[in-house]
């Protein structure tokens, strides 16, 4: 095992989609008993497994609503957490359009930023630590963050050793359609191979199916829960530059974090570690899931996993 060091990590929660998808932050419903969101649980069980800085990514022009919506709370579930003198940061960056090497062209039919990969990197500004990277409408649960922290922090800092969350296929899946899934290849050792991504994963009479592709459901799936030590930073940014100059004209071009993870397990650069989880995940794709989300984390309050209101 690698030396044990005492840093901190981050947690980089990708929110910069919340207005587009939702319409605006005033339409996020809420999830929990006092009106908590899903990204406040998020950030319970980071700060509560140890995390020492959260990081938003947002659009600019939803900064003073998310502020008021999210921020003033977030602060208050830190306080509740580790008391008031807890110190964990909260910082705010901005993805947009724009941000890209000097030179790049951008597509005048182009107006949204370019994926994941992009967002993750509008942090590396704030960002010089190991980090935990999660979705805002996505709900990991407590035991994704404990063993994210743990790995993240056995690890050394100048390691190209990541992680990533894997959960169970049928603990993934939506009574009201069908899911696309990143079904994951996993060695022996625990390491991820690669991710395949499939569409259209259904329930019916022969069991899960994806087009003729019959699936077991005890198959291993990342939902975007990522940790990161430092150097990924870097791989990254070179990777955005790679990807501008092949795909910058293509209006539609998306930049993609597993993407970039593949290519560095494929190149021998970098390893992931896949760190099972047998909880349930539960997000908002659906309108109707809001109701399904709500049940679960209502569910866990009562049988005291967290408290009838995380600020206390």
């Amino acid at each position: 095992m690698d030396e044990v060091l005492p840093m901190s990590q981050t947690l980089l929660i990708l929110a910069a989609g919340i207005g587009s998808r939702f319409g605006g932050l005033k339409q996020i419903e809420p999830v929990g008993p006092s009106g908590e969101f899903i990204i406040e649980y998020s950030i319970y069980d980071a700060v509560k497994a140890g995390v020492g800085k959260i990081v938003f990514v947002i659009q600019r022009s939803i900064e003073t609503d998310f502020k008021d919506a999210i921020g003033t709370r977030a602060s208050r579930i830190i306080d509740h957490v580790g008391g008031e003198d807890a110190a964990v940061q909260i910082e705010y960056v901005f993805q947009e359009l724009s941000d890209v090497p000097a030179g790049t062209t951008i597509p005048p039919g182009r107006n949204k930023p370019w994926g994941t990969g992009h967002a993750v990197l509008a942090a590396a500004p704030v960002v010089n630590e190991s980090f935990i990277v999660i979705n805002a409408d996505d709900f990991y649960g407590a035991g994704a963050y404990q063993a994210l922290v743990k790995f993240l922090g056995e690890t050394a800092e100048d390691s190209a050793k990541h992680a990533m969350v894997g959960f169970i296929l049928r603990n993934t899946l939506s009574p009201h359609g069908r899911v696309c899934r990143g079904v994951c290849d996993v060695d022996e050792s625990g390491r991820l191979q690669g991710v395949e991504e499939l569409t259209n994963i259904k329930a019916g009479a022969d069991g899960l199916t994806n087009n003729d592709r019959v699936l077991t459901g005890e198959e291993l799936v990342s939902m975007n829960c990522w940790g990161f030590k430092s150097s990924f930073m870097q791989d990254l940014a070179l990777a955005f530059r790679d990807f501008l100059q092949e795909s910058a004209a293509d209006e539609k071009a998306e930049f993609f974090v597993p993407t970039v993870a593949n290519a560095l397990i494929v190149s021998g650069a970098a390893s992931v570690d896949v760190l099972e989880s047998t909880a349930k995940w539960v997000g908002v794709t659906y309108r109707e899931e809001r109701e399904d989300v709500s049940r679960h984390i209502h569910g866990l309050v009562e049988q005291g996993a967290y408290p009838q209101c995380l600020w206390g």
